[in-house]
């Protein structure tokens, strides 16, 4: 799907809400129906040839969830764990990931007129996952596509047959 045809799909669907969170100097968004809850940071247990990014799991509830650290996945300069940095738990294809942030802002609601394509440049973020630009004041919002960006092979979080 191409940057227009994501751009008219997310305008066509009216406002909708965005998580909005910080990775360095960055603000993201992803939509809030993906997220099932925001937890503080706590060290998880390590796996064996994981990649870097991917920092282990750590049981919640029951249920064993890989984490995946957004800075390191995006390249962003090392940051370190504090108070703030958080981790919150995404609900993918029934599939449960937590991702690792500097911090949480708000939710936000963006009306398709403050949304706008994103400009087609070479990064470390698949463009595919990249949904597009949100404006709010002064704020502009890099919205990704998480359950795009979280089931890319690289990430090796689900299998070929998903």
């Amino acid at each position: 799907m191409g940057m227009m045809e994501k751009l008219s799909e997310l305008t066509a669907s009216g406002a909708r809400e965005y998580l909005t969170f910080r990775l360095d100097q960055e603000e993201y968004g992803i939509d809030i129906l993906k997220v099932q809850e925001i937890r503080g940071y706590e060290s998880p247990t390590r796996v064996a040839n994981a990649p870097n990014f991917i920092k282990g799991v750590v049981n919640l509830r029951g249920t064993i969830v890989p984490i995946v650290d957004m800075r390191l996945k995006f390249n962003c300069s090392k940051a370190d764990y504090n108070s703030f940095t958080v981790v919150i738990v995404l609900n993918l294809r029934s599939r449960i990931v937590g991702i690792v942030v500097d911090s949480v802002s708000d939710v936000m609601e963006l009306p398709p007129e403050n949304l706008k394509s994103a400009p087609d440049i070479d990064s470390v973020i698949d463009s595919a996952a990249v949904l597009g630009l949100g404006s709010v004041g002064e704020r502009m919002l890099i919205l990704l596509d998480i359950e795009r960006l979280m089931s890319a092979s690289e990430m090796g979080l689900v299998s070929a047959s998903e």
